[in-house]
């Protein structure tokens, strides 16, 4: 009697064995793999983000070569929970009280800032006949934290089709990189401070590292407050995803479809971290070991996500994402300005 035959891998199996290892194995090996080139090339070279080139590697990858099917359950795993939980550990770099140290004013300049770009997107996306998933993301991408929130919408609203994950992310890399340089420059033409400047990049640039990047070009004690009007937008991604989270949930009620919790847990999970942090007891030790990890758990989940594209389908997608990028980065940017003139 012959044995049955593997459809996938042709080996022969015996009856009532099973494979001992988890499915998921090889292709979390995969995202290893893309991890440590994508921090290594991070490390010689600081200003390119190691969240974009692990995005890219997944492209390739899919593009260039045929993915053989034992990776994909290991690769949806990465793109899923491992996203999340990169999501929660980068609560851990807030702490509420640097946040209120900026004063009311700048709080609520962060508050417009957010809410204003968000709406805005939406608004113009509409105009522009995007669908609504694809100028949340975008939305949410510039207004708050870049990579982050993109990952974080989609773990709220789940969509349909990656390459729509995948052109956020590719957006805020794109209008984030070219701001680093753009808003020293503006702000010198402009005749602002160091501190005014660095207030400006904060609430302006998508990306953490690209503040960081722009804060450290202005000089003087613009990237430490450039990074903590930056965190005070990266605060706010709880609030917006508890927002959208309401709404999918009012929605999937009037047709029946499933609804989402009322707070996804990677949110609650990221408020913990949040308030953890907060208190002080956790070591500085641990807070740098989560930054590495957070950062090797993103990275994961943009190769995975990278790894679903095939490229053929992301120029498909015309126009007219860019230009809503466009005119988002210019009105979170203005509001950010206005708020500076303000607050000044």
């Amino acid at each position: 009697m012959s044995h049955p035959v593997s459809e996938r891998t042709g080996a022969t199996q015996r009856p009532g064995r099973q494979n001992p290892l988890p499915p998921v194995l090889p292709g979390l090996g995969l995202c290893a793999i893309a991890v440590v080139i994508a921090l290594t090339v991070n490390h010689f070279v600081p200003a390119v983000s190691a969240l974009l080139i692990a995005i890219v590697i997944g492209m390739l990858l899919r593009n260039l070569t045929p993915v053989h099917p034992v990776f994909e359950p290991g690769l949806a795993f990465s793109a899923k929970k491992l996203l999340r939980l990169g999501v929660v550990l980068l609560g851990l770099q807030l702490v509420v009280g640097d946040i209120l140290g900026l004063g009311a004013g700048v709080i609520v300049v962060v508050i417009a800032i957010v809410v204003g770009g968000i709406v805005s997107t939406l608004l113009l996306g509409k105009l522009f006949g995007i669908g609504f998933t694809q100028r949340l993301l975008i939305a949410c991408g510039f207004s708050i934290c870049g990579a982050a929130a993109v990952a974080a919408v989609d773990g709220v609203v789940e969509p349909d089709d990656d390459e729509e994950v995948v052109t956020a992310i590719a957006l805020v890399v794109l209008f984030g990189t070219l701001m680093i340089p753009l808003v020293p420059l503006a702000a010198g033409a402009m005749g602002l401070g160091t501190l005014d400047a660095g207030l400006w990049a904060g609430g302006s640039i998508h990306e953490v590292a690209q503040v960081v990047a722009a804060g450290g070009i202005i000089g003087g004690g613009a990237l430490g407050v450039a990074v903590i009007v930056k965190l005070a937008r990266v605060l706010m991604l709880a609030p917006v995803m508890a927002v959208i989270s309401a709404v999918q949930r009012r929605q999937s009620a009037g047709t029946g479809g499933k609804r989402p919790p009322i707070m996804p847990l990677f949110v609650a999970g990221f408020i913990v971290m949040v308030v953890l942090r907060s208190t002080g007891i956790v070591p500085e030790i641990v807070v740098d070991a989560a930054s590495v990890v957070q950062n090797a758990l993103l990275s994961a989940a943009m190769f995975a996500l990278g790894a679903g594209v095939k490229i053929r389908n992301l120029v498909k997608v015309g126009p007219k994402p860019f230009a809503l990028a466009a005119c988002s980065t210019l009105v979170v940017a203005g509001i950010a300005l206005g708020g500076v003139m303000l607050v000044a």
